[in-house]
């Protein structure tokens, strides 16, 4: 029995020794592969982050008769909603307050003065969410439609639904948003707010104090004159004046038609991106929106620029022209 169980341990050590011989080799090379895979993934540069800028987009009156008659606010979004989702972040101008109240301008006429009171029903903050509209600018002439009561609601259902917001009346201007480690500020004009001076001087300061904290700076104006295709005098002192101050881009809206573009100190002016999300169709004018990608690379924060045009249709939807 003892030499039995001797020549049973040589067996066995054998056999153990001869397995070791086979599979260390592999072992080692799966180890060097996994290795070469991981130093693969950290080695890949990071993906470029898309910031997508649109114009007005408002709620009410038409808007929400044809999200009513067609199943609801998804129908609006129903063919540029794949689009937002692409994107790491849409902001867009919400061109009025979203409040409990009942709608005033949904059976007002035109040029009525209950024409141009605006409230958004509180699922709209939802559907933006839904449709990865994660930053709204408040600064508007809209936004006081239901005083300051409707600013509060506003940004209450925002905040709910996990949308930010910023150019409140009298609060706050201002938000950041950082994205693969780069801070991305963005600062709110309203020039129907406290006077055409006074509110610059409020956004070059804002932008100035911005500097310290953001890696880049993003101004939104509500300006300009309706319908009007060319940039009045103070848009185009002003943009200049925010560039001067440290912005590395200016987006504008409340024309409802694009205006053109101008480049100052190697920086962009959108002055009018036109409307997103709107009942006008009496012009092409103003059912031809502008949208803008910004691409920020988040190593050299390099930007890079890309146009998209849209189109209003008659039934409350928004369309994608083109690629």
């Amino acid at each position: 029995m003892k030499i039995n169980k001797t020549i049973f341990w040589i067996v066995c050590s054998a056999i153990a020794i001869a397995m070791a011989s086979f599979v260390l080799p592999y072992l080692r090379t799966s180890e060097s592969k996994n290795i070469d895979i991981i130093a693969n993934v950290v080695d890949q540069p990071k993906k470029d982050i898309a910031i997508f800028f649109a114009g007005d987009a408002m709620f009410d009156r038409g808007i929400r008769y044809f999200s009513g008659q067609n199943g609801g606010n998804d129908f609006v979004f129903q063919k540029i909603s794949d689009f937002l989702l692409k994107n790491d972040l849409n902001v867009v101008n919400l061109e009025g307050p979203i409040t409990d109240n009942n709608s005033i301008s949904i059976n007002s006429k035109v040029a009525a003065p209950d024409n141009y009171i605006f409230t958004f029903n509180p699922s709209w903050a939802q559907t933006l969410w839904q449709h990865n509209i994660l930053l709204v600018g408040i600064g508007n002439n809209h936004i006081l439609n239901f005083e300051s009561r409707g600013v509060e609601s506003t940004k209450q259902y925002l905040l709910k639904a996990g949308v930010n917001y910023f150019g409140e009346p009298y609060g706050k201007r201002t938000v950041i948003k950082e994205m693969q480690g780069v801070k991305v500020g963005f600062v709110a004009y309203n020039e129907f707010l406290g006077g055409y001076t006074k509110e610059k001087n409020e956004v070059v300061s804002a932008i100035k104090n911005l500097k310290n904290q953001a890696d880049i700076i993003f101004v939104f104006c509500h300006w300009g004159q309706e319908y009007q295709k060319d940039p009045s005098l103070v848009q185009k002192e002003f943009g200049k004046d925010f560039i001067d101050a440290g912005a590395d881009a200016i987006f504008g809206a409340h024309p409802h038609v694009i205006q053109n573009m101008e480049e100052y100190k190697g920086k962009r002016i959108y002055y009018s991106l036109g409307n997103f999300i709107f009942d006008q169709y009496f012009s092409d004018d103003v059912r031809n929106g502008l949208g803008v990608i910004v691409k920020i690379n988040p190593t050299t924060r390099d930007m890079q620029f890309e146009d998209k045009h849209f189109y209003l249709e008659k039934n409350g939807q928004t369309v994608l022209l083109g690629n």
